[in-house]
């Protein structure tokens, strides 16, 4: 039995069979873990989906920001940036089921020492707080009232969990659950007090003056963190801890699949001829 680790897919389809048939996975004996981002902008989304879904209790997906995204497209009526591939989606006859599906992801998973979870986890919380915080959206997005969450879940605001104004225990209703998002889905680089940039997007060297990397702060640990996002960063950490997995497939680069019980990295070419580094 093998467990393998796969960064943003982005509606890769083919690239994520691809990689699946070079490292041999079997549904029956192994575990497929991803870091989220299933959808969007690469184009085959809506086969993402399926095949995840189709994998049952083999497959662990975290919530990216992008799958985010298109649960707000849809349940709460935002509109669609001009560069989304949610058409095939929004028409396929099972797409109800596979979104009520998607909005029972998990933002964070954690099993032994390995935590899951698309962009990270900010040095302002230890790793059982980020747990605790994430059940928290989980809870809200598979409740009767989860369109009320994602009516509002676009935003910076608040933009520091601990702060003047800010209630001890982090922000409260509905703007608490939003930081959690942010900070377990859009997070790059924050400050020592815990406020992000959330408009960087680049390679670590090109970031402004007085942020850092998430994981710069984060102290050496046992626990290995396993997280994606961030295609800027060309799934490089200089970690042994915390492994970087978005190969940027999206954008014309590759897809990484990392082996839990050996460390080996796998990775296959994207199909697709475009570049660049929004994730």
């Amino acid at each position: 039995m093998a467990t393998y680790v796969v960064g943003d897919v982005q509606g890769c389809f083919a690239e994520l069979q691809d990689l699946l048939a070079i490292v041999g996975f079997s549904p029956r004996s192994d575990q497929l873990w991803l870091t989220g981002d299933l959808v969007n902008r690469g184009p085959q989304s809506l086969e993402t989906l399926r095949f995840v879904r189709s994998l049952g209790s083999s497959a662990f997906s975290v919530l990216g920001n992008h799958d985010i995204h298109l649960l707000a497209v849809y349940y709460a009526e935002q509109p669609q940036n001009h560069n989304d591939t949610f058409d095939a989606l929004l028409a396929a006859p099972d797409f109800p089921e596979l979104l009520d599906w998607l909005r029972r992801r998990p933002l964070l998973h954690r099993s032994g020492n390995n935590v899951l979870v698309h962009a990270g986890v900010p040095h302002i919380w230890s790793v059982t707080q980020a747990q605790g915080f994430a059940r928290e959206v989980e809870c809200a997005l598979r409740g009767t009232n989860f369109r009320n969450l994602l009516r509002i879940v676009y935003g910076d605001c608040p933009r520091l969990w601990h702060g003047p104004g800010v209630p001890t225990g982090g922000p409260t209703g509905l703007p608490r659950l939003r930081a959690i998002i942010n900070y377990l889905t859009r997070m790059r680089i924050i400050n020592e007090a815990g406020r992000c940039d959330f408009d960087f997007k680049g390679p670590a060297h090109s970031r402004p003056e007085g942020f850092k990397p998430w994981f710069d702060y984060w102290p050496s640990s046992e626990t290995r963190i396993l997280f994606g996002h961030w295609a800027a960063l060309c799934a490089r950490t200089n970690r042994d801890d915390i492994e970087a997995l978005d190969g940027g497939c999206a954008w014309g680069q590759r897809l990484i699949a990392l082996r839990l019980e050996d460390g080996q990295r796998f990775s296959v070419p994207s199909r697709l001829r475009r570049a660049g580094a929004d994730a």
